[in-house]
């Protein structure tokens, strides 16, 4: 069964914009690790996610038997809630098959390091392009605003990373 690892950046993206249940777009179980809660006490992403986590089937546990080898291979990096991330991908990582784990984040440390560690990653820009291609209840037409409404709040993309991400949804 694939875990899927969502950190801070990602929550206060999706969390902004009122889009955290996009999340159950992906076939697996999606990990919040308590860290990373706390990391992100911006309203409304606050308020949102409580929401999220009270309505859906979210795991917040943390692979403490992995923290510190994450912080170890973060060397001098302090990544905060996000070392939590990779302690999961460490724990949870399986050399013959890439989709046993996976991270949503912005933050391009976390991400290099957990694809270097065998983790698939995306962002929340992916989130959204994967619930347009696998919701039939989100269109494409409310994927693009949703991309940007993001792009508005904060997390900004240049015009060929928007017309990428608009693009796919509407493939």
């Amino acid at each position: 069964m694939t875990r899927i690892y969502v950190g801070p950046t990602a929550l206060y993206n999706l969390g902004q914009v009122g889009e955290l249940s996009l999340l159950d777009a992906f076939d697996g179980d999606v990990v919040i690790p308590d860290p990373v809660v706390d990391a992100v006490p911006v309203e409304p992403t606050t308020t949102n996610l409580e929401d999220y986590l009270d309505g859906g089937d979210v795991t917040a546990a943390v692979d403490d038997d992995r923290v510190e080898q994450a912080r170890s291979l973060l060397g001098a990096k302090d990544l905060g809630a996000a070392e939590t991330v990779l302690a999961g991908v460490l724990a949870n990582r399986d050399q013959s098959d890439r989709s046993a784990v996976a991270v949503v984040s912005e933050d391009r440390t976390v991400r290099r390091m957990a694809q270097g560690l065998g983790a698939e990653v995306t962002s929340s820009f992916g989130v959204v392009v994967r619930a347009a291609i696998e919701d039939k209840y989100l269109s494409p037409t409310q994927a693009k605003r949703i991309v940007r409404r993001i792009d508005q709040h904060g997390l900004h993309l240049t015009g060929e990373l928007r017309e990428r991400a608009v693009g796919e949804i509407g493939d």
